[in-house]
């Protein structure tokens, strides 16, 4: 399938965007793991929570394809290697391509059986939960936060205290703070100090919940209106006091010509007049903004420089590889000059074609980078929209609400 999206410069509407995914699946483990039942308001319904969601109600079952949903991959691990019961984890050929050693080796520390299927350090792999003791373990921080916060989230049910010794560059240290505001919220003791985490053993508070909006799902419509000639744009449900990471993106984009309100029920997004010349950034706790920004900046011809881009070949594709083939598609030859940082010096080369495909290579951000070009750019044509259900099901929807045309 292929959208083509007619070009579109003034933006009006309000928009509803998704609950946060991140604070959604980490509820969904708190409250399996909780002794009481309690709801949970404005759950995210995006591939990626229905996914953890499903395979929580239908744990009789032994095996659990959880496609390509990355958390859900990594909570999962570690929940079924504490309860009681064999299963098998699997997934697409890219989950079976992204790296789990880590966790599964630190959760063999606290006694888990689990074994490889194929190949060794990657699913799928086979769990026989069993009651999982504590003490201290160490884990590599500079693979995926998603480990970490696994292993934090199952911490209070173990025999003892748990003790995490972070080993190396912490990345998305955001969304580990995420992790261990909620199980404070929910009664749970966890202290943090340099790169040492401790869990005392507990039991999860029943609590009736209410999940914000998703700030990462915002970001498209920054990008909206940064390119847009007129914008005049409400985010329902964003709030300044976040516990979302990418709360930050106000702060970025203020340099970037927009300008937000806060408001009692969300944000409105405004044009302003500030033009930088140049754009430099560590990405460290905010990798899900690394597509978004470097299409913008590309777009307004901007050069920039990202640094903390360690886990970004891990994750739903080479998030970096497909930056540079489909910036490229823009005259936009960009540099990864270390492993961890990629730069554009803003000069281009001449492109002739009269429409330009991109390509979202199964992954949802690619999809809602690359769109919102459709208001600098004509003939736009997006391959595989559908990809961003996995956590905004009603970006199509929502973008023709603002004045966009979109055909297949």
């Amino acid at each position: 399938m292929k959208y083509y999206i007619q070009k579109n410069k003034i933006l009006k509407g309000e928009i509803n965007l998704p609950s946060s995914k991140s604070i959604s699946n980490r509820l969904l483990l708190i409250r399996a793991l909780c002794n009481h039942d309690f709801k949970i308001n404005n759950l995210s319904d995006c591939d990626d929570t229905t996914l953890l969601s499903t395979a929580l109600d239908n744990l009789k079952e032994f095996e659990i394809n959880i496609e390509n949903a990355g958390t859900p991959m990594r909570f999962l691990t570690a929940y079924l290697a504490s309860q009681t019961g064999e299963y098998t984890l699997t997934g697409t050929q890219r989950m079976q391509e992204r790296p789990i050693k880590e966790l599964v080796e630190a959760l063999k520390e606290l006694g888990a059986n689990i074994e490889y299927l194929k190949k060794g350090g990657y699913p799928p792999i086979k769990i026989k939960g069993q009651k999982l003791k504590g003490n201290e373990i160490s884990i590599r921080a500079d693979v995926s936060s998603q480990f970490i916060s696994a292993i934090m989230l199952i911490a209070p049910t173990l025999e003892t205290d748990l003790t995490i010794n972070l080993i190396g560059k912490i990345l998305s240290r955001d969304y580990i703070v995420m992790t261990q505001r909620l199980m404070i919220e929910f009664g749970i003791n966890v202290s943090w100090d340099k790169n040492i985490i401790k869990i005392e053993k507990g039991k999860y508070k029943a609590k009736d919940y209410t999940i914000e909006a998703d700030w990462s799902s915002a970001a498209c419509w920054f990008e909206m209106a940064a390119f847009a000639e007129e914008t005049d744009i409400k985010l329902i449900g964003l709030h300044k006091n976040s516990i979302q990471g990418d709360a930050v993106l106000p702060k970025i984009f203020h340099n970037i010509g927009v300008s937000t309100e806060y408001l009692s029920d969300g944000i409105k997004l405004s044009k302003n007049n500030k033009h930088i010349t140049s754009f430099k950034f560590d990405f460290i706790s905010n990798p899900d903004l690394v597509q978004t920004l470097a299409v913008t900046l590309v777009g307004l011809s901007i050069p920039f420089e990202f640094s903390g881009l360690d886990n970004l070949n891990i994750k739903e594709t080479n998030r970096v590889n497909a930056l540079k083939i489909e910036l490229l598609k823009l005259g936009s030859s960009i540099d990864d000059n270390e492993k961890n940082s990629i730069s554009w010096d803003g000069r281009k080369i001449r492109i002739n074609q009269k429409e330009i495909f991109y390509s979202t290579y199964a992954d949802h951000r690619m999809a809602m980078a690359f769109a919102p070009l459709a208001i600098i750019h004509d003939n736009v044509i997006i391959n595989q929209p559908m990809v961003v259900t996995k956590s905004y099901p009603n970006f199509w929807k929502d973008f023709v609400s603002v004045g966009f045309n979109i055909s297949k």
